[in-house]
């Protein structure tokens, strides 16, 4: 899939205010630092499509952007360790939790992890969630430049085990990226555009 537009549309806190068209949705979450938005620049080919911030939390409303006309880019507020008071965190996790749950346009969700670190609790628990909640999702490794290949296979083989150990069937379809040499780009926008190809087979929007 060739990105030849990405435009902005609505940030909002209330699913029910998300756009009403009926395009299939892929929304990117991940820890507060694990380089969302830096991810999404890349994809899309956009320097500054999604706001970076040095300050780990800065995303904290539902963010839309339509791309190619026929699909919408989901960014979602980081959960865990944002800088922010807990009561402003706990209404973001819970519009977190309301689209999760409610968004019928949702397709598939990529939940980032920084391949650098262990298996990390609060992403297998969040990755938890997305299973008991039966929410389609893939797992997208960043950081993938900061560390050996050595090392990238050890710890994603560390999560597979981890996985199946809490009663997984098999790790979830997972990409290893890189936002600074654009690694796994190709991948992850293939595997969107045949999900794509197929919807549109079934029910043209």
């Amino acid at each position: 899939m060739k990105i030849t537009t990405a435009e902005f549309i609505i940030s909002n806190s209330e699913v029910a205010k998300c756009p009403s068209e009926p395009l299939p949705e892929y929304a990117f979450i991940g820890r507060s630092n694990v380089g969302k938005s830096s991810l999404i620049n890349m994809l899309t080919n956009h320097k500054n499509l999604a706001k970076t911030s040095g300050r780990p939390g800065k995303t904290q409303l539902i963010n839309h952007f339509k791309i190619n006309n026929n699909w919408f880019l989901v960014d979602l507020p980081g959960y865990g360790y944002a800088k922010v008071s807990k009561k402003t965190k706990a209404v973001f996790q819970q519009f977190i939790t309301d689209y999760f749950e409610n968004r019928t346009q949702l397709v598939c969700a990529f939940v980032l992890i920084d391949i650098r670190l262990e298996a990390q609790k609060i992403d297998l628990e969040f990755m938890e969630f997305m299973g008991e909640s039966e929410i389609p999702f893939c797992i997208v490794f960043t950081k993938a430049d900061k560390i050996s290949r050595v090392k990238i296979d050890m710890h994603v083989a560390a999560y597979k085990k981890q996985m199946l150990a809490n009663n997984w069937a098999e790790m979830p379809q997972h990409f290893i990226t890189s936002s600074s040499e654009g690694t796994g780009k190709e991948m992850l926008l293939s595997y969107i555009e045949e999900i794509n190809q197929e919807l549109f087979q079934d029910r043209p929007y």
